[in-house]
């Protein structure tokens, strides 16, 4: 079985205020070219889109399939691969 070396994880659903803003900031910042964040939350992060199109990222939410309610996939803008990489993840390749 091959391992996904390209989705980091982070599952946040049981952080309080402001913690999970941060840590998907802080782990967003540091994707490398080609990869994408899988972060999984409780609930939708309202305040992450605005920072994420400020700081020039894309993101795909949909309900979550990891016992949580939300999953926010997130790439850099431009990142062909990595976009490619979340699609085939959520399974709408094109």
């Amino acid at each position: 079985m091959e391992v996904n070396t390209y989705e980091h994880l982070l599952d946040v659903s049981e952080l309080e205020p402001p913690e999970p803003l941060v840590q998907t900031i802080d782990k967003t910042l540091s994707l490398p070219e080609g990869n994408y964040l899988c972060m999984l939350h409780r609930q939708e992060p309202c305040l992450l889109f605005g920072k994420l199109d400020e700081l020039g990222y894309d993101y795909i939410q949909q309900t979550g399939t990891h016992n949580t309610e939300i999953e926010v996939y997130i790439w850099k803008q431009g990142d062909k691969l990595a976009r490619q990489r979340v699609m085939q993840s959520i399974g709408d390749t094109p």
